[in-house]
């Protein structure tokens, strides 16, 4: 196997009182991270936890109620992440998980525990999907380690950027980089992507691309300003990518993307195009024919089963 190759995990989910709603450990098999997932009515049960009354680092996010649809997080660490998590919340009241992170064997040291949390707020910050309550984001360079350790924290890192979308937080994962080079012509910056399209025939039309997981509709793209039709479900995002500026005013019935935008499906993509809820899987197309999402899905599956 080369080093390219990508190496299959196993995350192991434990649901402490039975409830899915209730704690939850979280771990990876072969590391020594160990993770704790709350939200407030089992919070009590988090930080009365053994394994939280360790070194480490701790996440508190919620809704962030200054960006509608957006995500806050706050980032913080310590000795004993039991009682700075519980100091934290008490000064927040935005969030609704918290999450612990410290070892199965309690190796983490004061050092390690200021690097891993200032790499985290590094991360996060570049990554740009949630909004960082932290004030202030410290130096990487002033958390000062051997170089084996910094090493260390890196795998560290590398395992946290796997674990925390499975349990529900992508604040790590980078940006497509149909969203984030846009220095370069969408040309450029999606060759090799299957482009997708929406024609409508009220005249406004879209292109997209998807690029791990996510479904990223490009600038130029038009979307219909208002149909009539009963609020779908993504009537509010609509109204916040009105507000940040992504879809601008085009003429006296359209809009367009004046930046890329990801969203979670297909499905979400057209809604906001179309201003309707929609199957996104068949309103988009590849473009320039008449194949749907969904048929060229199909067509991508029944290539990876196909005898080599």
């Amino acid at each position: 196997m080369s080093s390219g190759d990508t190496f299959g995990r196993t995350i192991q989910l434990f649901l402490v009182d039975g409830k899915p709603t209730g704690l939850r450990k979280a771990t990876i098999h072969g590391w020594t991270g160990l993770l704790f997932v709350s939200g407030a009515s089992v919070f009590g049960d988090l930080t009365a936890r053994d394994e939280v009354d360790r070194t480490g680092v701790y996440i508190l996010s919620g809704p962030d109620s200054e960006r509608s649809g957006a995500t806050r997080v706050y980032i913080g660490s310590g000795n004993s992440v039991a009682e700075r998590i519980k100091q934290s919340a008490l000064k927040r009241d935005f969030w609704e998980t918290a999450i612990t992170v410290t070892t199965s064997d309690d190796d983490l040291s004061k050092g390690h525990a200021e690097f891993l949390e200032a790499r985290l707020i590094e991360l996060t910050s570049h990554a740009g999907r949630v909004t960082l309550d932290n004030g202030t984001q410290p130096d990487t360079s002033r958390r000062r380690l051997p170089e084996a350790d910094v090493a260390n924290m890196e795998q560290f890192l590398a395992n946290l950027r796997i674990i925390l979308p499975v349990i529900g937080l992508d604040m790590l994962k980078p940006q497509p980089r149909a969203v984030t080079q846009t220095v370069q012509p969408v040309e450029d910056r999606t060759t090799g992507d299957v482009q997708f399209e929406v024609k409508h025939k009220s005249g406004v039309q879209a292109t997209a691309v998807e690029e791990d997981g996510e479904f990223i509709v490009l600038e130029g793209s038009e979307a219909r300003r208002e149909t009539g039709y009963t609020q779908h479900s993504y009537t509010e995002l609509k109204e916040k990518l009105i507000a940040e500026g992504i879809l601008a005013e085009h003429g006296t019935d359209k809009l367009r993307f004046a930046k890329p935008w990801s969203f979670k499906s297909p499905s979400a993509a057209a809604a906001i195009v179309l201003d309707r809820s929609s199957n996104g899987r068949i309103e988009w197309k590849v473009k320039g024919s008449k194949q749907t999402y969904h048929d060229w899905q199909q067509a991508q599956a029944a290539k990876q089963e196909a005898p080599k």
